[in-house]
């Protein structure tokens, strides 16, 4: 989160409860914006359609083209977001402002190329019209650059300029899909075009903000591939948790009791589906809490502790830091998951009834999907929580080892569950959010409670570059742009 806590810091510490609420709200747009983003478009673009009449087999193919480019493209640029904050923050530290915005060049020169070989491989087999494909395709493509300008964005103090982005593009694609349709008809075409044009509006405008805020440079476009090659551990967790979060509705999709074929090779899971993106928005309260509250007011504690190591501090000065550094995290940690526990017990004992009022079907198998994945989702919220404490800490290895474990369990758990009654679909996703907060909870404390040996017996003596695959692609890619 480059950047972030230290303007957040100066809104939180303003008077008054309408400062207070905008220091949340620039909190949650920062970090929750993309998510909410999502939910909004799923949401709305299929109220529209089904207000003006597009039929049932056509609004569930445009759900399932809209989820499918969705999580491809998170699981395409999940391996490398982890690792290209670091590189952002590592560019900010130094002064070398100059190499970010070449790096993102470098970085969708690699990934654009990439994710159209592999969505439009599939595209070609999924069984849809030309027309189809190719506004798919598209729209992939254009998720692909706004999730990597999201790694950026964290960056940016313009807060206004991104709220208006993210305003500006959910209101042209609702109004771009309201007056499609009722020039043109209800049509599949027609809202998924108002899709595109939503997200592209949003890409360019935060092009634009990124453009406006760092100095422009040459050269270093893919220096990040030796931060790539330095932080394995990084680019492995960021994958593994793109994994862990979306293996278990991809393999719902595959059950024959809940799971239906679309059309061609697009699934979907009507009844866990739903259920799923409702459960999931109970998180936003710890992603949010996690940014105002955890960086905010633990980061000063963090940094002080750390810059006592730089021959300013005395032993004894060294160990009253860490104990207040460590006193203000297990406060805040303890903070962050009552409060999604509050939410979580909310959800499940009062929000049935609010899902139920609404139009949306929930019958007693949706309840039981919802109330589980509640739980699953908010284990995960908390466990996430602990593993970006492990990242602040430097413990890339532990933090990839909870996020492999979060994996491994909620994928192969939600495999095996294929032979068990539909009534427990979910249940291996709550198992793998447990995993995940256990293992995350206890390496955390182990960590901590040998820091000063990890901090000053682990690191090397002398900084040495890595030599693998990555370094070898950067040094071959930059051969090719000299050469052009």
């Amino acid at each position: 989160m480059a950047g972030i806590g230290f303007e957040l810091k100066k809104l939180f510490k303003q008077q008054g409860i309408l400062k207070l609420m905008r220091a949340y709200g620039y909190t949650g747009l920062v970090t929750a914006g993309p998510m909410l983003l999502g939910v909004c478009f799923l949401m709305g673009i299929g109220f529209i359609a089904a207000y003006f009449g597009l039929d049932a087999h056509q609004r569930e193919l445009l759900n399932a083209m809209i989820t499918y480019a969705l999580l491809g493209s998170l699981v395409l640029t999940g391996y490398i977001s982890l690792t290209l904050s670091r590189y952002i923050s590592d560019m900010l530290y130094t002064n070398n402002e100059r190499r970010v915005m070449p790096s993102l060049k470098g970085v969708l020169a690699l990934l654009l190329p990439l994710g159209a070989v592999l969505y439009g491989t599939f595209l070609c087999m999924a069984g849809i019209s030309i027309g189809e494909i190719i506004l798919n395709f598209l729209f992939f493509m254009e998720l692909v650059v706004v999730w990597t300008e999201m790694h950026y964005m964290t960056a940016i103090k313009d807060y206004k300029g991104i709220l208006l982005s993210y305003l500006l593009a959910i209101g042209l694609s609702f109004l771009a899909a309201a007056l499609g349709c009722r020039l043109f008809g209800a049509r599949l075409e027609v809202l998924l075009l108002s899709v595109i044009l939503g997200y592209g509006v949003m890409m360019i405008l935060n092009y634009l903000l990124l453009n406006a805020f760092f100095p422009q440079g040459s050269g270093y476009y893919f220096e990040f591939l030796d931060w790539m090659e330095q932080y394995r551990w990084l680019s492995a967790n960021g994958f593994m948790l793109n994994i862990g979060l979306f293996s278990h509705l991809v393999i719902a999709w595959c059950r024959p009791d809940i799971g239906e074929q679309i059309q061609g090779l697009f699934y979907g899971a009507p009844q866990h589906d739903v259920a799923a993106l409702y459960a999931f928005m109970t998180i936003l309260v710890t992603t949010i809490n996690f940014v105002a509250s955890v960086e905010v007011n633990f980061y000063p504690k963090y940094r002080a502790y750390y810059d006592l190591f730089n021959g300013r501090g005395s032993i004894t000065e060294i160990q009253l830091a860490e104990q207040e550094m460590m006193y203000v995290m297990e406060r805040e940690l303890a903070y962050t998951a009552k409060r999604q526990l509050y939410t979580t017990a909310i959800a499940i004992s009062l929000g049935t009834l609010v899902l139920h009022a609404l139009p949306l079907g929930f019958d007693a198998l949706m309840d039981g999907y919802f109330r589980i994945l509640c739980v699953g989702y908010g284990l995960y919220a908390v466990g996430n929580v602990l593993m970006l404490m492990l990242l602040y800490f430097t413990d890339y290895k532990g933090a990839g080892i909870a996020s492999i474990s979060y994996a491994l369990v909620t994928t192969i758990g939600s495999l095996l569950a294929l032979r068990l009654p539909s009534r427990y679909v979910g249940f291996a996703f709550a198992i793998g959010g447990m995993v995940y907060f256990c293992v995350s909870w206890v390496r955390l404390n182990t960590y901590t409670r040998r820091l000063p040996y990890h901090i000053l017996s682990t690191q090397p003596f002398v900084a040495e570059r890595k030599h693998g695959f990555f370094t070898w692609l950067h040094e071959r890619l930059e051969v090719l742009c000299e050469i052009s």
